[in-house]
């Protein structure tokens, strides 16, 4: 998400940065192409015009022309001013209440209501130790039922059946019975998908609201709705209290409109961004970071933070007793790590969060595909344990089986093999000079702009 947005943003950034003074044509040029960046990203008219009036306002100030670095003003004030739309931090649930606490979720046909229900049962039940309860109140739907019963399978929660022969009304209030008969700690009832203009299914989640006084409402929108997607919160904040808003599918919208307009529109705040099928593709929404993304200057606290939640911690340490042991870095080590680095949303995901790693060139950009990823695994798993462990097993007929055997060609396999001798040096470099050896190993492998700063 954000991708034309931040290239935008960054290309107006680029050509202030470090100038000693600018001119109020400068400014004015700048502005305008902010403004440009904004509509392009498909962000709301009223959002804009808000936006630039704040920006306007402040970059032909006194104190601004007064800056020692004005450039650098400039980046801090569009920063400042996409936290301040976005929300100034994250806003955690609310789950305070006398169990069970009722988080409602509720949308437009589509917007991914039913997969993120599980997503965030599985972040209650992962990173907050809770017991939680799902239930379907999605009565026209008998799939959507299934669906949320495989998915509480799946992230180990427990889940009420229900009929599309209930009323919905009937199943949010008998969630709330079951959940305190089982002494749940969060029920989650997942609404049908209704358009915002059927009054009809619009009284009827009122209904539902009603059955079951839930301590959170949660809005689920998908990110490419783009204006539409503003609209619908709109109505769905005038008929119900919300008290957050949950963007999905972020990882299909480059532009990223829907994050700067909705919560200006409903008051609300974004509390989570959801991307992909993946059952832990969800994460809390932090403002100051997603705008550090925009503005090109990375979000690594995120990308600790994710390192530490998906990185198999016994994995790490076998393989530094491995390599403290003075044995080489092999075929199957090398698989683990890209299996993690898959893990954790693939290589595009990472260097999203990276100072710069967004606007990498279209070359670098493309040597980071997750594609590629995939293929060297393939490529790992077309070999014997015996080639894995010892690659200079593998000579020419070696190479041609295990290429064909992924259904590849003999020059992957021999880039895969340079791939790994030059792990292997770096990892043995790592082991012997600590920190400091891993540095001088990486001299040179970062890609373009991401080495000295």
């Amino acid at each position: 998400m954000f991708e034309n947005l931040s290239e935008r943003l960054t290309g107006v950034v680029g050509k202030l940065r470090g100038k000693g003074r600018l001119s109020e044509e400068n400014i004015q040029d700048a502005l305008r192409q902010v403004r440009m960046a904004l509509l392009e990203a498909d962000v709301a008219l009223p959002v804009v015009k808000d936006i630039m009036s704040v920006l306007k306002e402040k970059a032909l100030g006194s104190e601004f022309s007064k800056s020692l670095t004005p450039g650098q003003a400039f980046i801090k004030m569009v920063n400042d001013e996409l936290v301040r739309v976005m929300g100034q931090a994250n806003e955690s649930l609310d789950l305070s209440a006398q169990p069970p606490a009722v988080v409602l979720l509720a949308g437009l046909q589509g917007a991914g209501k039913t997969t993120t229900a599980g997503k965030l049962a599985r972040l209650l039940i992962e990173k907050h130790k809770k017991k939680v309860l799902l239930a379907s109140a999605d009565v026209y739907r008998p799939a959507a039922i299934l669906q949320l019963e495989r998915l509480a399978e799946q992230v180990g929660a427990t889940f009420m059946q229900s009929t599309t022969e209930q009323k919905a009304t009937d199943i949010a209030t008998a969630a709330v019975a079951e959940g305190k008969r089982l002494s749940m700690d969060v029920v989650i009832v997942d609404t049908a998908g209704r358009l915002h203009v059927d009054e009809t299914l619009m009284g009827e989640v009122q209904g539902v609201h009603k059955a079951c006084n839930p301590v959170e409402t949660l809005f689920v929108v998908d990110a490419m709705g783009g204006q539409d997607a503003v609209v619908a919160a709109k109505a769905f904040n005038d008929a119900l209290p919300l008290t957050g808003v949950i963007l999905t599918k972020t990882d299909g919208d480059a532009r990223g409109g829907a994050a700067l307009s909705v919560r200006h529109v409903t008051g609300k705040p974004i509390k989570f961004l959801g991307s992909g099928e993946k059952i832990d593709a969800l994460e809390p929404f932090h403002p100051e970071r997603v705008a550090g993304r925009i503005l090109g200057m990375g979000d690594v606290v995120s990308l600790v933070e994710e390192v530490q939640d998906k990185v198999d911690q016994d994995e790490a340490n076998r393989l530094a007793k491995k390599l403290k042991k003075g044995k080489a870095f092999d075929f199957s080590d090398l698989r683990s790590q890209l299996n993690q680095m898959l893990n954790m949303g693939g290589m595009t995901a990472m260097l999203d969060k990276l100072p710069g790693g967004a606007n990498l060139p279209p070359r670098a950009a493309a040597a980071a595909d997750d594609t590629a990823v995939r293929r060297q695994i393939a490529l790992i798993n077309s070999m014997t344990p015996k080639e894995r462990k010892f690659p200079k097993l593998i000579n020419g007929s070696r190479k041609r089986r295990i290429a064909q055997g992924a259904g590849l060609q003999v020059q992957d396999v021999n880039r895969l093999m340079k791939q790994q001798l030059q792990m292997a040096k770096m990892m043995k470099k790592f082991s012997k000079g600590g920190m400091k050896g891993m540095m001088r190993a990486l001299q040179g492998r970062m890609p373009p702009g991401m080495g000295r700063r």
